[in-house]
């Protein structure tokens, strides 16, 4: 479970173009008040991208991520006294990675703004529509939610994708990223607003009441009928204040407690290897592996090369005593605890158990899951549709690493988050679920008998 803290000292730097910086030397600011004014702002903002068309749109996300990767040097360099903070602070290596930027991933968050802006644009999009026996002629269609809030921890590329993806489907944003990754999103919101004036759009479009600290978190929250959706992204705690204390309609993303399980006949091979990419391919983030659940009859072929390979890398197991009884001479391997079931590492740690049965299997996940995503290796049909079928989480891997729980990895281009409740949205948020519909009726001087 990510350990940020929302509880954050207002940052007192530069008056940077779009920060939410209080005016210099008043004694008292009205955060509530200012806060309504950049909604207020935003609002008026996004109804002129509402009119805009997709070539417009798209020429602002493409000189976006140029002017990006044109400031790599500026942005690396605010982000290296982000990353010296949080190392003062203790933050674990999870999140450190998870808050580090390079010239390579300022380049690959541009990237994925391109790829953002050859989708194709969902506003305006007919969901249905038919001409009634009166003539009536009926249009659902997709329209922007108007202004998206986001408040989210030690992330600076959702910094990018949460403008990128709001631009695209229509929406102004505001953003609360906290002081983890504020000197790099001081910087990375500036050369965003930047870009957008030069193209001839509002730079209200993208803000940052980052300058606020937790007080304007909470004025966000309250700035209901300014504010459309809110959208948390970080530990439970953070998701589980915005969703108990919003007056704003929020879409709740959730931690990622994900897990693997190898059925009895699966592919050694191939299960050695998605386990070590759900678990080891990048720790700090979501979609990685946090349990793995093993089925007796595969235990004795699998474990011994599992926990060997695991254990090679660096991970530190928790074991059941089935579990334990396979340990390699030499492995980290402690006894694990409800407590290990239940929590989401964001490390080099995995739970491992063995399990009697299929059933078992499903029951262990019912039971701890945060419902974000969960994975099965078998070469049993059966056994994968009811796996599919039975495990009620956003996203369900058949004999693919969770990694791919991903809006990239699954063709939205980016993602504003991971949603795992049911209702709007659920899973990788792309370009549609930041839209809306609205009905158009259209008659010939129709009117109801």
């Amino acid at each position: 479970m990510t350990t940020v803290s929302q509880d954050e000292a207002t940052r007192t730097g530069g008056d940077a173009p779009g920060a939410a910086t209080p005016p210099s030397g008043a004694a008292e600011v009205d955060v509530t008040a200012a806060v309504r004014d950049v909604a207020r702002r935003a609002k008026v903002a996004s109804r002129t991208l509402a009119t805009a068309n997709r070539m417009t749109k798209d020429a602002a996300l493409g000189a976006i991520a140029s002017a990006l990767v044109d400031a790599a040097d500026r942005i690396v360099a605010a982000n290296a006294e982000d990353l010296e903070r949080g190392r003062a602070n203790g933050m674990s290596d999870g999140l450190l990675d998870r808050l580090a930027l390079t010239p390579e991933r300022i380049a690959q968050i541009a990237g994925a703004l391109r790829d953002v802006s050859a989708l194709p644009d969902p506003v305006g999009e007919v969901v249905r529509g038919q001409t009634l026996p009166n003539g009536l002629r009926l249009r659902q269609i997709r329209v922007p939610m108007g202004v998206v809030g986001m408040i989210y921890e030690a992330r600076p590329n959702v910094t990018v994708d949460a403008a990128g993806l709001a631009l695209k489907s229509g929406n102004a944003v505001i953003l609360r990223g906290g002081s983890a990754a504020a000197a790099s999103n001081e910087v990375i919101v500036t050369v965003m607003r930047d870009a957008l004036t030069a193209n001839g759009l509002p730079a209200d479009l993208v803000q940052t009441i980052d300058a606020y600290g937790r007080a304007g978190g909470v004025a966000l929250m309250r700035a209901r009928g300014l504010v459309d959706v809110l959208i948390p992204r970080g530990g439970a705690d953070l998701i589980q204040t915005v969703v108990r204390e919003s007056l704003v309609p929020v879409i709740e993303t959730g931690v990622g407690n994900v897990h693997v399980y190898v059925d009895a006949t699966a592919d050694v091979a191939m299960a050695v290897a998605i386990v070590m990419n759900a678990k080891t391919q990048r720790v700090g983030v979501c979609n990685a592996a946090e349990t793995l659940l093993v089925h007796q009859d595969a235990a004795a072929d699998f474990l011994p090369a599992a926990l060997t390979a695991l254990s090679d890398a660096g991970v530190v197991l928790h074991g059941d005593p089935a579990a334990m009884a396979f340990a390699p001479a030499g492995a980290d391997m402690v006894p694990a605890t409800d407590e290990d079931w239940a929590t989401e590492y964001l490390a080099l740690e995995l739970g491992v158990r063995v399990v009697p049965s299929l059933d078992e299997a499903i029951e262990h996940i019912r039971t701890w899951s945060s419902g974000h995503t969960e994975a099965i290796v078998t070469r049993d049909i059966a056994a994968a549709d009811r796996f599919v079928a039975e495990v009620d989480s956003a996203a369900v891997m058949v004999n693919a690493s969770t990694r791919f729980t991903d809006g990239g990895e699954l063709g939205l281009g980016a993602e504003i988050g991971i949603s795992t409740q049911k209702l709007h949205a659920r899973g990788p948020m792309g370009l549609t679920e930041l839209t809306t519909t609205k009905w158009v009726v259209t008659g010939d001087g129709h009117v109801k008998p």
